[in-house]
């Protein structure tokens, strides 16, 4: 793709347009609509064209509408949790955004807790706010709390990496042994293995992987694990 400055037009079109991070849609006094970018960096697009995103080297994660998170539970306000993200202000999580909640009927999420969240609301002005349960099934779909496991810090990069299908690193770990991970776009990984030192691997290999790190390609990391007692 090309590269872009901030307040740079983007040539994004698709009739199911959904803009990700770095992208802003504005309207002219005339009527017309354009898309402009809000950072630095590289314009990407899925295969069909319909999801555009900017890819930079941001440190800091912006929360976006409809991405997955993991946050964890720092505050109880009311009937509302507070929760960290990794971003520059705290997201609310509400007591009945989870699957089949009912005010009688509840998660109990003590402070620390771990969760598999997805971004609903996302504004410069106000506070993110998450849910956890699939918007168009209303089911959990995986979300919710994270019992167990291990946390992963990574670069954002990484992150969407890793959520690529096509990308080699969990195909490549599950084929030697069985793991379960969540991977959120604000730059958290969840690990959950049946042995500490499998854990430790997955990590490991995580940050042999990242482009901000050792930048391994497959070929590289399949010698690495050779040397790992997994």
């Amino acid at each position: 793709m090309f590269l872009v400055l901030p307040g740079e037009p983007v040539p994004a079109q698709h009739v199911n347009l959904k803009l990700g991070p770095g992208l802003l849609s504005t309207s002219s006094a005339t009527g017309q609509s354009s898309i402009i970018s809000t950072r630095a960096g590289e314009v990407l697009h899925s295969a069909n064209r319909a999801r555009w995103w900017i890819e930079g080297n941001s440190r800091r994660y912006v929360p976006a509408p409809q991405e997955s998170v993991i946050g964890v539970v720092i505050a109880r306000s009311g009937e509302n949790w507070r929760v960290d993200i990794g971003a520059a202000h705290m997201a609310s999580l509400d007591g009945l955004a989870f699957e089949g909640a009912t005010k009688r009927n509840r998660p109990n999420l003590k402070v620390g807790s771990l969760l598999y969240a997805r971004v609903s609301l996302a504004h410069k002005d106000m506070e993110p706010e998450l849910e956890c349960f699939d918007a168009q099934t209303r089911k959990a779909e995986g979300f919710g709390e994270l019992k167990g496991g291990f946390q992963v810090q990574c670069s954002l990069k990484m992150c969407r990496l890793l959520l690529d299908p096509g990308h080699f690193l969990f195909p490549l770990l599950g084929a030697r042994f069985p793991l379960e991970t969540a991977v959120g776009l604000n730059g958290r990984v969840w690990i959950n293995c049946k042995e500490p030192k499998q854990t430790i691997a997955v990590a490991r290999c995580i940050e042999a992987v990242d482009p901000d790190g050792g930048g391994m390609e497959e070929t590289a990391v399949k010698k690495f694990l050779g040397t790992l007692d997994v």
